[in-house]
């Protein structure tokens, strides 16, 4: 059965959440950037869809699969992605400007100072994928990403279930970063296909300042290319600091609601735009003043 929320958010803070019962249509990044992506839309919850990372040249070809429908709550970004084909570790870097490796390179030694060595294990079997959740579980309950937007590293049984059958299928990719036995960050990767999809990263707010994210993404990759086995590395959708900087190309994306012309819909809707707005507004008055950074970290705080 179909389920979900509406969400009004204000950066990384849910303020409120809107039950609503809604199917998913979300597009994969090969759906992304074949020259004539397929559209397969689902049989729609009660309430509607919620569309995600749909390509933005199609909207209108999407929203014409359900024409009685409400379209609302749109959110355009790039999706970033690593292209990795034909390209080794090294090539990768050379995609930054000097000043960003050399900035990469100083983090990692950063951290070494700070926080002691630090050691970075890599997961793969059913056994190796099972002890990283027994691992990162904990440190992902302390992470902002759970505390206000559900999005931890998800400790259901069938979840854990999921992560273990694609082990099995060697199709899960998973990094920690340890200071001793002590882990400080985490990378969750499912396999799909050719491409690692970048389903979780969270860190240890305590060390926030020691960027242990930046660090141990750097080291993931370098030994995802070594594998040379994969063609994409998607950030999937959203925007963020992180995945502009470690992505190589983009798609320009959309996600938006379509949702069954009920009197409470429209409502819905209607107070979901000018929530909307009102952020957008106060989002610029903020950049101009400078104020925009501390929001956002008091947001996370």
């Amino acid at each position: 059965m179909a389920s979900g929320s509406i969400d009004f958010t204000i950066g990384s803070r849910r303020l409120l959440s809107v039950g609503r019962d809604l199917a998913t249509w979300s597009f994969s990044l090969e759906q992304l950037i074949a020259s004539q992506p397929r559209f397969d839309p689902p049989a729609p919850g009660r309430d509607g869809l919620r569309v995600l990372s749909a390509p933005q040249d199609g909207i209108e070809a999407i929203a014409a699969c359900f024409p009685h429908h409400l379209a609302g709550g749109r959110q355009d970004y790039r999706r970033h992605y690593i292209a990795m084909t034909g390209r080794s570790f090294d090539d990768y870097l050379n995609c930054f400007s000097a000043k960003t490796r050399s900035t990469l390179r100083r983090k990692s030694r950063k951290l070494a100072k700070e926080a002691g060595d630090y050691t970075i294990t890599e997961h793969r079997t059913p056994q190796e994928v099972a002890a990283f959740i027994d691992a990162a579980l904990p440190l992902s309950a302390r992470t902002y990403q759970a505390r206000l937007l559900d999005a931890g590293l998800p400790d259901a049984p069938e979840a854990r279930a999921a992560m273990l059958e694609l082990a099995e299928a060697d199709r899960m990719r998973c990094f920690l970063l340890k200071l001793g036995e002590t882990p400080i960050a985490y990378l969750s990767l499912p396999v799909e296909g050719e491409t690692l999809v970048y389903a979780h990263l969270g860190y240890d707010p305590d060390h926030a300042r020691l960027s242990p994210g930046t660090v141990l993404q750097l080291e993931a990759l370098e030994r995802l290319f070594a594998e040379e086995r994969f063609a994409w590395f998607d950030f999937t959708e959203g925007e963020g600091a992180h995945k502009e900087m470690f992505g190589t190309d983009s798609v320009d994306c959309a996600s938006f609601l379509l949702l069954a012309p009920t009197a409470a819909n429209r409502a819905l809707l209607g107070a979901r735009s000018t929530f909307d707005g009102a952020i957008s507004t106060a989002k610029a008055l903020a950049e101009r003043s400078g104020a925009l950074s501390r929001v956002r970290s008091a947001l996370r705080g």
